[in-house]
Formats: structure tokens, C-alpha cells, sequence
């Protein structure tokens, strides 16, 4: 019995403990911004499967795994980063409030450290195992997204142009990992990618307009109709301009008929959820667009590796 009772009471201890430990580990997971990640490994994946000539017959598996091994430090490391930079105005927003260094589970200072290291260790990881372009054009992305595009949402509407740039590197960064250089194919890439991000932040922006407004960020101009215009044209013509622009591929012999066929009707709902936001400019609408984003984005770049010629 008294054998029985110390085991109960150890196990007792023991939960707490454990308790402790998944939610540090839950943390440390939400700093490097896991949703995000998703979509660039994605995109990365694609690019270095793109590169590979058709005709090869050996594929590098180890080579990819370092390339997105490596990726994903160097953008866990930026995602903590951006989080530790934005902490104070994160804490007056509902939809960032809620992360661990702004409800104080986690120190400034360890948040700064992790980032850095996650950071510093991605870029070498990738030097030293890839090659050095795909760690350069990871750095340039690394330091452009933290000193020009974050400062700059506290400053003008433009933050999500001067964002778009590195935050379509990533199939660039894959491109570079298998081939060792840059094609025109791989800036085509670069470009189905920017221009996506126009709608896709659009719909967060408008979702969360107060929220941003609240925190002093200036993702949309200030006043009912500026802002009402902004958010139309850049949820729109950008979608527009992907419908033929997401057919490049296919016309310079890098992705086959099946890509085309499934790209056609993926670009006009994207476009389409674009445009109805524009007119009704409603939160639910809004919420549309995002999704239809999330959903647009993976399945252009799986089509395109899928068939690719």
C-alpha cells in the first residue's frame, strides 16, 4: 500500500511538470509563426522542384531536406524576431495579444536570443550545406523583412508592397538550392507569389482594421474612402493580373495542359472573392478572400511540380 501511495504521489508531481513543459514547448512553437512557415516551405519546395531538369535521373532528397531544413530555421528565427520588435503594439491588439511574449509566458530577451540563433544557424545551415546564393537571397529576405517592412507598417500603406519582395523570395531561395543560380523561370515564380500577397493581406487587413488602427500601424490610409479605395484596388488588380500571369508557366514550357486547366478556374475564384470584397467590403467577405488564398497558393505551386514538363 505505502509502495502504491508513493507511486500515486510521484505521478502526482510528475503532471505538473509535464504540464509545464508542453506549454514552454507550445510557446517556443507559436514564436516562429507555424502558419506561415507552412506556406513557405511550400513555395520553397516548389522552387527547387521546379529547378531540377525533367530529364534527371537522380533526384537530391538530402539536398532538399537541408534546403527546407534550414529555410525553416532562418524563417522561425524571422517569425520570432518580428514578434519580439512588435511587442509592445502586438499587446493592443485582440488578434496578437494572446501570444506568449505579450502575455508574458516567455522574456524579451530569450525571445530575442532564439530568434537570432534559429536565424543565424539557418543562414549558415544553408551556406555550408546548399550553397551560398540560396543564403544569400535567404539573408537578403531575413534582413529586409525585419528593417524595411516591419518599421515601415507604422509608417505608409506601401509596407505591403515593400513586403511583397521578400516575402516572395522563398521559391527563389528553393530555385537557388537545386540549380545553384536564377532563371527566368525562377522570377516568374518570384511573381505568381508577389502579387498573391496583395489580396492575401488585404483580407487580414480589412478584418482587423480597427485592431490595426488601435496599435498605431498604417496597413491602410487613414480616412473612410482613401482607405475603401486602397483596399478595392489592391484586392483586385493584383488576383486580375494573376489569372494571366499564373499562365507564364505554362506558356514558357515549365508547367504542362493540366496545370493550365487547373490554374484557370483557381485564378477566377481567387479574383472573384477579390472583387466581392471590394464591393461589399464586409468582414465576412473579407474572410472569403483569406481562405480562398490560403487555398490558391499551395495548390498553384503542387500543380505546377505535379506537372511539370
Amino acid at each position: 500500500m505505502a509502495t502504491q501511495s508513493s507511486i500515486a504521489l510521484e505521478c502526482a508531481k510528475a503532471r505538473p511538470r509535464d504540464l509545464v513543459r508542453s506549454k514552454v514547448l507550445a510557446d517556443y512553437w507559436a514564436l516562429t509563426k507555424p502558419e506561415v512557415n507552412f506556406l513557405i516551405l511550400i513555395t520553397t519546395f516548389a522552387g527547387f522542384c521546379l529547378a531540377r531538369p525533367v530529364e534527371s535521373h537522380h533526384f537530391p532528397f538530402m539536398m532538399l531536406m537541408h534546403t527546407l531544413a534550414a529555410t525553416l530555421l532562418l524563417a522561425s528565427g524571422a517569425g520570432a524576431l518580428n514578434q519580439f520588435v512588435e511587442r509592445r503594439f502586438d499587446a493592443q491588439m485582440r488578434r496578437t495579444r494572446r501570444r506568449p511574449l505579450v502575455s508574458g509566458s516567455v522574456e524579451p530577451v530569450t525571445v530575442l536570443w532564439f530568434g537570432i540563433l534559429l536565424s543565424c544557424a539557418g543562414g549558415i545551415y544553408l551556406a555550408m550545406a546548399v550553397n551560398a546564393l540560396a543564403s544569400l537571397l535567404a539573408a537578403l529576405t531575413l534582413l529586409s523583412y525585419l528593417f524595411l517592412y516591419t518599421p515601415l507598417k507604422r509608417r505608409t500603406p506601401l509596407c505591403t508592397l515593400v513586403g511583397a519582395f521578400p516575402g516572395a523570395m522563398p521559391p527563389l531561395i528553393g530555385w537557388a538550392a537545386a540549380s545553384g543560380r536564377l532563371s527566368l523561370d525562377a522570377w516568374v515564380l518570384f511573381a505568381v507569389l508577389f502579387l498573391w500577397q496583395f489580396p492575401h493581406f488585404m483580407a487580414i487587413a480589412w478584418m482587423h482594421r480597427d485592431d490595426y488602427e488601435r496599435a498605431g500601424y498604417l496597413v491602410l490610409p487613414r480616412g473612410g474612402k482613401r482607405r475603401i479605395r486602397f483596399m478595392a484596388w489592391q484586392s483586385v488588380l493584383p488576383a486580375l493580373a494573376l489569372i494571366p500571369g499564373s499562365l507564364v508557366p505554362w506558356l514558357t514550357g515549365l508547367a504542362g495542359p493540366v496545370y493550365m486547366v487547373g490554374i484557370l478556374p483557381l485564378g477566377t475564384y481567387f479574383c472573384y472573392c477579390g472583387a466581392q470584397l471590394a464591393v461589399r467590403k464586409s468582414n465576412a467577405d473579407a474572410r472569403r478572400l483569406l481562405f480562398a488564398s490560403i487555398i490558391y497558393l499551395p495548390l498553384v505551386f503542387v500543380l505546377m511540380v505535379l506537372n511539370k514538363t
